[in-house]
C-alpha cells in the first residue's frame, strides 16, 4: 500500500516533467509539485501580477473597517492561516469556519471548507465581500486604491488597464496561486532518498496508507482528493456543503484539506475544534461522531499508541519550503 502512494507521487511529478505553461514560468516549483500551475486563460501567471497581488493581499483599505487585510487571517508565517479556532476578519467579527491554508491552492478544484467556489476568482470575491471577512464589494475596494499612484503603476504593469474590480481580483488571485510549498521530507523520501524520513516516518507512511486507510481521501500530491466528506465533525451544528446545494445528502460534508504542513496549522478541523495533531488521530482512531451522514470510509482504526505515534511522525514530516 506504502508503493501505492509514492508510485503515484513520483508519476504525477515526472508526467508534469516538460509539460509546462507560460502562465508557470513566472514561479519556482518546488519538489513535489505538478510543474504545470494551473491558471484560467484569462488570468495566466505573470511577476507583475504576482508582485501586485502580493501588496494587495497585505493593504488593509481593501477591508470595510480599513484595518484588516487578507493577510489579517492569511499570516504567512502560520502557513497562510491564523492559529485561531474561527478568524476575526472585519470590525472584529468572528467567522464560522477554521481558516484553511492557501498554500498551492493553484491545483484546486472547490474552494471554501463548504466546496461552493469553482474558482480562485470566485474565492477571492467572495472574500472581499463576506461580512466576517473583509465586508467590502469589489468596486468599492478598487475605488479606494484607484487615486493611489503607485498602485496606478502597478495595475498598468500587471494588466495594461486602470485600477479595476476586476484586475483587482485577478492579482489577487495570482497571488494566491504563487504560494506553493512542497519539497519535504517526503518528498525527498519519494524523489529517492531512503533517509529522509525517520523509522518511525516511515512506518507512519504504511499505517497512512494500509490500516489508517487515510489515503482514501488525502490522496496525490497535494494529499487531498478535493473531495467533500462527512466525517462526524461538528454534527448538526454546520450543515456544510448542503448550505450550498440543499441536498440532503450533502448536509455535514466539507472538502478534505491538503495534509501539506498540517503540522503548522493548527488548530484542526472546518471548526478549529480539534487542537492537535494527537487529537485529530484520536478522532479517527474512534470513527469520528456517528451520524446518518457518516462517510463510509471512517471506521474505527483500533491503533496501537505506538502506531498513533508512527502517523504523527508520518504527518510531521509533511511541512514543506518556506512559506512567503
Amino acid at each position: 500500500m506504502a508503493r501505492r502512494v509514492l508510485v503515484i507521487a513520483a508519476v504525477a511529478v515526472c508526467a508534469a516533467i516538460g509539460a509546462g505553461a507560460d502562465s508557470s514560468r513566472a514561479l519556482a516549483v518546488p519538489r513535489g509539485l505538478d510543474l504545470y500551475v494551473p491558471a484560467p486563460p484569462e488570468n495566466p501567471i505573470t511577476t507583475a501580477k504576482l508582485a501586485l497581488g502580493r501588496r494587495l493581499f497585505f493593504e488593509r483599505r481593501l477591508s470595510g473597517d480599513g484595518r484588516t487585510a487578507c493577510a489579517t487571517c492569511h499570516q504567512p508565517s502560520r502557513a497562510f492561516t491564523d492559529g485561531l479556532p474561527v478568524p476575526i476578519g472585519v470590525h472584529g467579527r468572528s467567522g464560522r469556519r477554521n481558516t484553511p491554508s492557501l498554500l498551492n491552492r493553484a491545483y484546486g478544484r472547490r474552494f471554501f471548507w463548504d466546496g461552493r467556489a469553482a474558482t480562485l476568482e470566485e474565492q477571492v470575491t467572495a472574500a472581499l465581500e463576506g461580512p466576517t471577512d473583509l465586508d467590502l464589494r469589489a468596486p468599492a475596494a478598487a475605488a479606494r486604491i484607484a487615486g493611489d499612484r503607485e498602485y496606478v503603476g502597478g495595475f498598468k504593469a500587471a494588466f495594461d488597464e486602470p485600477v479595476s474590480a476586476s484586475a483587482l481580483v485577478r492579482a489577487l488571485a495570482t497571488f494566491v496561486r504563487g504560494q506553493l510549498s512542497a519539497d519535504s521530507a517526503f518528498d525527498r523520501f519519494v524523489a529517492g532518498n531512503r533517509r529522509a524520513l525517520s523509522r518511525p516516518a516511515r512506518t507512519g507512511l504504511a499505517l497512512f496508507n494500509g490500516k489508517a486507510n487515510c489515503w482514501r481521501c488525502h490522496a496525490g500530491p497535494l494529499l487531498t482528493d478535493e473531495g467533500l466528506h462527512n466525517t462526524g465533525v461538528s454534527v448538526g451544528r454546520d450543515l456544510g456543503h448542503f448550505e450550498f446545494t440543499r441536498h440532503p445528502e450533502d448536509r455535514g460534508r466539507f472538502k478534505t484539506p491538503s495534509l501539506r504542513n498540517v503540522a503548522i496549522t493548527a488548530p484542526y478541523m472546518h471548526d478549529g475544534s480539534v487542537a492537535t495533531l494527537e487529537a485529530v488521530v484520536e478522532f479517527y482512531d474512534r470513527g469520528g461522531q456517528r451520524n446518518p451522514n457518516l462517510d463510509t470510509q471512517i471506521q474505527p482504526l483500533r491503533l496501537s499508541q505506538e502506531e498513533r505515534a508512527a502517523l504523527i511522525a508520518f504527518l510531521r514530516s509533511l511541512t514543506g519550503s518556506a512559506f512567503r
